[in-house]
């Protein structure tokens, strides 16, 4: 009896698995995951400009997005199917930009206006 408990004992302690990897270490300057990182956020830059967007500040510190104006940017529109991106309710133009961060008012497909959130 005693030497099944100690082998359960060990098959659980075994199970444990490894030690959740220390967040600071992935982050410092010149480590693999630190130049991996730099390297896909400069790639995202690149890919940004390229294709005629601004790399800007997102909606939140340090957060970096890539802004685009739309094609249609201020066009008049009466639903979201009008726009490439949205169709803004108070105004009934469609949106400048995209992303648009925060609460925004527009209309749906059918017409409807709802509040669209985007944080």
């Amino acid at each position: 009896m005693r030497a099944g408990a100690l082998v359960l004992l060990v098959a659980l302690a075994a199970c444990r698995g490894a030690p959740a990897p220390d967040p600071a270490a992935a982050a410092l300057p010149g480590s693999p995951e630190a130049m991996a990182a730099a390297e896909a956020m400069a790639a995202a830059e690149a890919a940004c400009v390229s294709s005629g967007g601004r790399w800007a500040e997102g909606r939140f510190p340090g957060s970096l997005t890539c802004y685009r104006t739309t094609p249609d940017a201020g066009k008049s529109c009466t639903a979201e199917t009008d726009c490439t991106s949205v169709c803004l309710a108070r105004s009934r133009t469609c949106a400048p930009l995209t992303p648009l961060f925060g609460c925004q008012e527009v209309l749906t497909a059918a017409g409807r206006r709802v509040t669209q959130c985007l944080e």
